[in-house]
């Protein structure tokens, strides 16, 4: 209701400045920002080619537990039931254990993934900051929690722009000096998520 106020009392204080509408309320898709940005693409592709690898491991590690499981199956005739249901439940447990440590790979991935997203969100928040002033706004609203609003206070396409023109500027400034991807303790355990992250919820500070 309260964001129904806000649209429909948009018409009575809106403004004109130098032919941008003014508003005191901007709205902003986070996916469509990350997935428009330029380090989606470098994240997706690094992401792929991982989740590529983890496929082929796992696909090894099927292949080398089928040939001991027919192994063991062939050499049952010839053990001891004792000594059989042994080397089946150590092999049982060897599964169980490798299922959950190649599980946990691929969360790891997914997390990696996450943590890009929050050192975006935290890198692109002077951009986004700047925008808003520019628009006299005072809230920045997820789009997709807001039922309806006019497509001129969306801020989502402007800040692709701004956000691609200023990591572009970085790159060619600092060429050998660019953030390394984040990784995950599941995938190198001697590293640590990234302090300071702003949540997805997270509207940018106003400077």
């Amino acid at each position: 209701m309260l964001v129904g106020a806000l649209v429909m009392a948009a018409p009575f204080c809106l403004a004109q400045d130098q032919g941008q509408l003014q508003s005191p309320v901007v709205t902003l898709d986070q996916e469509r920002l990350f997935n428009g940005s330029r380090v989606a693409e470098r994240v997706s592709a690094e992401i792929e080619q991982r989740m590529q690898e983890l496929a082929a491991e796992n696909r090894q590690i099927e292949a080398d537990l089928n040939a001991q499981e027919l192994d063991l199956t062939k050499r049952r005739p010839t053990l001891p039931t004792a000594e059989f249901r042994a080397l089946a439940d150590a092999f049982d447990e060897k599964v169980q254990a490798i299922r959950i440590q190649q599980d946990e790979k691929e969360r790891a991935l997914l997390r990696m993934q996450e943590q890009e997203r929050q050192n975006f969100l935290r890198r692109i928040t002077p951009v986004l900051a700047e925008i808003v002033r520019e628009r006299r706004a005072v809230v920045v609203l997820d789009r997709r929690t807001v039922f309806l609003s006019a497509d001129n206070v969306d801020i989502t396409d402007e800040a692709i722009a701004r956000i691609n023109e200023a990591l572009d500027a970085e790159a060619n400034s600092e060429p050998d000096t660019s953030e390394p991807a984040p990784t995950d303790p599941a995938l190198d355990p001697g590293s640590e998520p990234a302090e300071g992250a702003i949540q997805p919820t997270e509207a940018p500070a106003q400077p």
